[in-house]
């Protein structure tokens, strides 16, 4: 980092630094000052205590931030006195206990002034946000109301990154669209099948441009380039799903081709068991992952189908970007579908709705606190998410790839929604262009296996009956969106997680001690 008061073209690049308070590490000093105050001696920053030698100082480990993203120096001044008359010329310290608990936290200054640090946890006395943004420079500051709420600048809450990501699926219907785009002014005429074929006869080029696509499918493409239909755009986790679930089956030697970005194939065999309506081997497999902004203080979750709410106000990555980070993931995975007929008989048991009502109530004193609260996703997503977390647990003991390797995807649409979901896609990859060696695909063959493995992980937990018991609903514990789940049973890796580890109940999944075994979804060991 160069230096901001006198910058030179030696400085290196010029960054806005935050925060600008500084606390002294000399014990019996503590001093609470600006930076602009201080030495800058090879990068770092000292404090000339009084009567003493320079003393190394650190940036100051809690800052104001606000829902919206916005971050901010907290105002240490009005914060130590606002009990007390205005101070003229204030020396503040930060004072720390022996044990460093958050309780023993207080701010002093020469004049007598002091407070606790833990007052700045009532939201109600702290003052409105000035939308400072400081990773966008000195002109990235907006309007805001909201109340500031005190942040430790390394605390896990201080940065949620919203990330959007996409299969590389391979889209007929939209290909056509795109050779009939390009060959459009031979086909601009072309009303008719016979005008077509004498175009497509007459024009080696567009013979060649139409390689592929019938008569049909390509006057249907004309006919909406001439009318401006837009093609329309399924949801993503529709399109995925569609797409897994209408591949053929697989035959003996057959691979996919150097240049292919997805291979899936059905898995062989007609003895599935009982719950399980189809198993999808993706070979190969890209995804491509972007970032699209950021929130702090509490994480926005995307809907069921991936996407995140056009309302949320997160923070942006930059003021005038047309662009944004993203990277892409080359792997392979195991597509489990489950059997729509049992998962409606399932939902209808009346312990079924019993517990989704417990749910639901748990859900809703989450969600009362909060401004854009998301759906609620219903006891066919808790079935899923959970049964994904006990998948991931048993297969990463056989298949040679760690836990936080393998990560989750969720397909999950209700009764009545076109199209009907309740899968979900466990899949591993690398940024490299090779992907991964099959380790992943060769464990879905043997899907009955690591059921079993899952059922013994979900039916017992270490931390039985207190797990088990766990009311969604009780506010003792702020567990509001899970049933029986902890770090002993259905946790797993964030990384690996879609929605933060939250949303999990492993009494629908399988017999719970506590519990109606009429809950269970996998009613017996498979």
């Amino acid at each position: 980092m160069g230096n901001d008061q006198e910058p030179t073209k030696f400085s290196g690049a010029q960054v806005l630094q935050f925060p600008s308070w500084m606390v002294c590490q000399k014990q019996d000093c503590r001093a609470l000052v600006r930076s602009s105050g201080l030495e800058i001696k090879s990068g770092r920053y000292y404090h000339r205590c009084t009567g003493g030698k320079p003393s190394l100082a650190v940036p100051v480990r809690f800052v104001g931030a606000c829902k919206r993203g916005h971050v901010t120096d907290w105002d240490w001044i009005w914060f130590c006195h606002r009990e007390y008359e205005k101070c003229a010329a204030p020396n503040l310290r930060l004072i720390e206990g022996a044990t460093g608990d958050f309780s023993e936290v207080r701010i002093h200054c020469s004049c007598g002034a002091w407070t606790r640090m833990a007052d700045a946890l009532a939201t109600e006395i702290n003052p409105y946000c000035r939308g400072d943004r400081p990773w966008l420079g000195e002109q990235g500051r907006e309007e805001c109301g909201e109340r500031l709420r005190l942040l430790v600048r390394t605390a896990s809450n201080s940065y949620f990154s919203q990330v959007v990501s996409a299969l590389s699926i391979p889209e007929k219907g939209k290909e056509v669209d795109e050779a009939v785009q390009t060959l459009w002014n031979y086909l601009l005429k072309v009303d008719s099948e016979e005008k077509l074929v004498m175009v497509r006869e007459m024009m080696p080029e567009v013979e060649a441009g139409l390689a592929g696509y019938s008569n049909e499918e390509t006057l249907k493409a004309i006919e909406a380039r001439r009318k401006g239909i837009p093609s329309a755009r399924k949801p993503l986790r529709s399109a995925e799903f569609e797409h897994f679930i209408s591949q053929p089956k697989e035959t003996p030697g057959e691979l996919p081709s150097e240049d292919e970005d997805f291979f899936a194939r059905i898995a062989a065999g007609d003895r599935l068991p009982t719950g399980i309506g189809q198993v999808v081997l993706a070979s190969k497999v890209r995804e491509v992952r972007a970032q699209i902004g950021f929130t702090r203080l509490e994480p926005v979750t995307p809907d069921l189908q991936g996407e995140y709410d056009l309302g949320v106000q997160s923070a942006p990555l930059g003021l005038m970007t047309d662009w944004l980070p993203a990277s892409e993931i080359r792997g392979e995975g195991v597509f489990i579908r489950l059997d729509e007929e049992a998962v409606r008989k399932w939902e209808k048991r009346a312990a079924v709705k019993r517990r989704g009502e417990e749910l639901l109530a748990g859900y809703e004193q989450w969600a009362s606190g909060l401004q854009d609260a998301p759906d609620f996703p219903g006891t066919r997503f808790y079935l899923l998410h959970s049964l994904s977390h006990l998948l991931i647990s048993a297969i990463s003991l056989e298949c040679g790839y760690a836990a936080s390797a393998i990560r989750e995807r969720i397909y999950c649409a209700p009764e009545g929604d076109e199209p009907e979901m309740a899968a979900i896609l466990l899949s591993t990859g690398s940024s490299g262009s090779e992907g991964t060696l099959g380790g992943l695909v060769e464990q879905g063959r043997d899907l009955r296996f690591h059921l079993r493995r899952a059922f013994d992980l979900g039916v017992l937990c270490s931390n039985d009956p207190v797990c088990a018991g766990h009311s969604p609903e009780k506010d003792y514990a702020e567990r509001y969106l899970e049933g029986a789940a902890c770090h002993g049973c259905l946790y797993i890796a964030e990384c690996s997680c879609e929605r933060f580890n939250r949303y999990l109940d492993r009494a629908l999944v399988v017999p719970t001690i506590g519990h109606d075994p009429a809950l269970a979804f996998f009613a017996e060991r498979p």
